[in-house]
């Protein structure tokens, strides 16, 4: 387990925490990003049942309903222990779930430990329309002024040229290639730091 101190710059701040706790729906132009509900789970494993969705994620396989749920629940864990994690987003306008924007521990990736990774994954009718940009930049916002993160890393699957790009956009620059051992995959590890965001 990664401790707070570590994860925040090696002060942890109860009050920051309690602030985070808090503060967990975000608003931009298009976008809600929010804890999940129970009733998000139809439209996220329909998300995850996508073959080009998971395309880049672990081994590529889609996930089942159940194995869905069990990611829901995961995530909420991680908002209860951590005080952030990986928000369900959805449109303002139609209140449709559209997938996760957010923050969490790459536990799969030992070798950056002690970190935080943003990340997100949508809908592919979402994709080409700046919309992860959008909730990612928010993200980042909310870990570096609020959490007062001292660096968050971005991490891909070589090949994924989307996501590259949207962490690029982010202001995040590359920080080295290894495996992702849990699949046998190659990655490419991006990060920005909270001076480094603060200047943007």
């Amino acid at each position: 387990m990664v401790s707070h101190s570590a994860l925040f710059g090696g002060v942890f701040s109860v009050t920051l925490f309690a602030v985070a706790r808090k503060r967990q729906t975000l608003l931009t132009e298009r976008l809600v990003l929010r804890r999940w509900q129970d009733d998000d789970l139809g439209a996220y494993a329909a998300i995850c049942a996508d073959p080009e969705v998971m395309r880049w994620i672990g081994r590529g396989a889609i996930l089942s309903p159940e194995a869905c749920a069990e990611a829901i629940a995961s995530f909420e864990r991680d908002w209860d222990e951590h005080g952030f994690g990986l928000f369900a987003t959805e449109l303002r306008v139609s209140r449709r779930l559209l997938g996760f924007i957010g923050l969490s521990v790459p536990e799969f990736l030992p070798e950056l430990l002690p970190a935080v990774e943003i990340g997100w994954r949508l809908a592919r009718d979402a994709w080409g329309q700046g919309l992860a940009t959008e909730g990612a930049s928010a993200a980042l916002r909310f870990g570096f002024s609020e959490l007062k993160l001292a660096r968050i890393v971005s991490i891909h699957q070589v090949g994924n040229l989307a996501s590259g790009r949207i962490m690029k956009k982010l202001g995040m620059r590359f920080e080295r290639r290894t495996v992702d051992s849990s699949c046998g995959r190659s990655v490419h590890v991006y990060q920005i730091t909270r001076p480094d965001w603060s200047r943007r």
